[in-house]
């Protein structure tokens, strides 16, 4: 038979557990409201990132004209802002703006693929052939080296600051040599293939005499085709000296006197001087919500380390 002081004993055990139940059935609700509070902040975040907007570009674009701007920023390559395909379009949608009083192509870049400026200096000699009353120009901010004057080159009259960075015009092949590391450490390499120089780009196995020679001269003929197409771009304009196709960079005062560049100015000034307005719109096509949130969270950065350690690639820098 239970006594009085047990049954109190045990009414106290309930009634202590029934208040803890209450009480995280409280946090329970509680945390239950700040989740769903959170995951309604998220979906409206991504609702706002793939946003699709309801005016047109022709209804935002001021009336009167405009000058219609062009990027060529960072790294010229397939895999970048600054590819071929994204300059392309965004320079076809400034030739067809009717609106549009010429093109400017503002330029802060070191460089890249021989073959990604290419594609874009001949499309713009194509374009300016198909509307010759539609000018061209390029203006190079903090640097327009390689690659990137190769683009400039294109265009009509070229412009940069005094204290620019202009010129580089030479090619580059790099690439690391691994092979007394791995002698060191013990590693042997294995490599089958069906070709006596397939290989011959392999950083872990040693450098033929014969193969540097031939790669040098594939270097060499790219260097040749770059320095064709600066001086079909500028013409009687440059003033040619022994270095100057050597890969030296050179600022835009010094550009001036050799002739790589028309003269002193800016985006806003060439807009204003060469083209009579004070409008400036922007063309330059942008990147995908998603791929910039991608790009914002390093998930391309290993990809960018092995590539740098395992490549060995092409440039115009």
């Amino acid at each position: 038979m239970n006594r009085p002081e047990d049954s109190s004993k045990e009414w106290h055990l309930i009634e202590k557990m029934l208040g803890d139940l209450q009480k995280e059935q409280r946090r329970s609700r509680r945390w239950g409201v700040f989740f769903r509070a959170l995951t309604f902040i998220y979906l409206f975040a991504l609702l706002w990132m793939f946003r699709t907007p309801i005016e047109n570009a022709e209804g935002m674009l001021p009336e009167g004209g405009f000058a219609a701007v062009v990027e060529v920023k960072g790294t010229i390559a397939a895999d970048q802002d600054a590819n071929a395909d994204a300059l392309i379009g965004a320079i076809r949608d400034a030739f067809e703006e009717p609106d549009a009083k010429g093109l400017i192509l503002r330029i802060n870049s070191p460089g890249g693929s021989p073959v990604q400026a290419g594609y874009v200096y001949d499309e713009i000699r194509r374009l300016k052939a198909t509307r010759p009353d539609f000018p061209v120009y390029a203006v190079i901010m903090d640097l327009g080296a390689s690659g990137a004057y190769y683009i400039a080159a294109a265009a009509d009259e070229i412009y940069a600051d005094k204290a620019s960075l202009v010129g580089s015009i030479g090619v580059v092949g790099s690439g690391f040599g691994f092979v007394g590391v791995m002698d060191k450490v013990g590693v042997e390499r294995r490599s089958y293939t069906s070709g006596a120089h397939k290989g011959f780009l392999d950083p872990f196995q040693p450098e033929k005499p014969e193969e540097r020679e031939f790669w040098e001269g594939v270097l060499d003929v790219t260097h040749k085709q770059f320095i064709e197409q600066v001086r079909k771009g500028r013409g009687e304009r440059l003033h040619e000296t022994s270095d100057m196709f050597s890969g030296l960079v050179w600022s835009g005062e010094q550009a001036l006197e050799l002739g790589l560049i028309d003269g002193l100015g800016s985006s806003s000034s060439v807009a204003r001087e060469r083209l009579g307005t004070e409008e400036l719109v922007n063309f330059t096509r942008q990147k995908a919500p998603w791929e910039e949130l991608v790009g914002r969270l390093g998930a391309s950065f290993g990809r960018g380390v092995a590539t740098m350690l395992t490549e060995q690639s092409l440039q115009l820098r």
